[in-house]
């Protein structure tokens, strides 16, 4: 599985404002990566990409509000709502080893420890101490597991698989270390987790 050139962050919220500035959420709202990054990839509602350049990000609770280059008024700002914003690979320090930007678990497939296909990782939410994979698969229930090694014994990004011990299948009490997952822009170990992108 080649790795992705762009890195999902997250998604422009709302306009802000009435000079073309948006909220830009990211799946971690700890992430950094719209800190250290010029540029990012929105790719509308409808399908259109556009390489777009910040000229200012002021971080909020929940959000980020950003301004690009060349959208100016509110209108060109609504245009851009519900947009995916992605990073480029290139611009972000790598990894250190055993994380992961979350964009890069985004789409592997799930296994159990005997193979057993659980389905595929659609999104992570990164509410809590470590991010949570959501775990999807036609007709069956959604499957919420923390990005931490109790849970999630292997990684093989090459792959495209992640091996996952759901949480009913935890021995009661037994111990474990979260694995963080680096964020998309970030590679410090107690952050997020990826996304994603990542």
């Amino acid at each position: 599985m080649t790795p992705q050139p762009h890195l999902e962050l997250g998604y422009v919220a709302r306009a802000h404002g009435l000079h073309g500035e948006v909220a830009i959420r990211t799946f971690d709202p700890a992430s950094e990566a719209l800190d250290v990054v010029e540029r990012v990839l929105v790719r509308t509602r409808a399908g259109e990409e556009r390489e777009l350049f910040l000229e200012e990000v002021r971080p909020t609770p929940k959000e980020n509000i950003v301004g690009f280059e060349g959208v100016e008024s509110r209108t060109d700002a609504e245009a851009l709502v519900g947009a995916k914003v992605f990073v480029f690979r290139e611009d972000l320090e790598p990894p250190a080893e055993g994380e992961f930007f979350q964009g890069d678990l985004v789409g592997l497939t799930a296994v159990d420890e005997s193979g057993a296909e659980l389905g595929r990782v659609e999104e992570i939410w990164a509410t809590g101490e470590v991010p949570n994979l959501v775990i999807r698969a036609p007709k069956r229930p959604e499957l919420v597991v923390p990005f931490a090694d109790e849970f999630v014994p292997s990684v093989d990004i090459a792959a495209g698989r992640i091996v996952i011990r759901p949480p009913e299948y935890e021995e009661v009490g037994r111990p474990g270390s979260a694995r963080a997952a680096a964020a998309a822009g970030s590679t410090g170990g107690e952050d997020e987790g990826s996304g994603d992108g990542e």
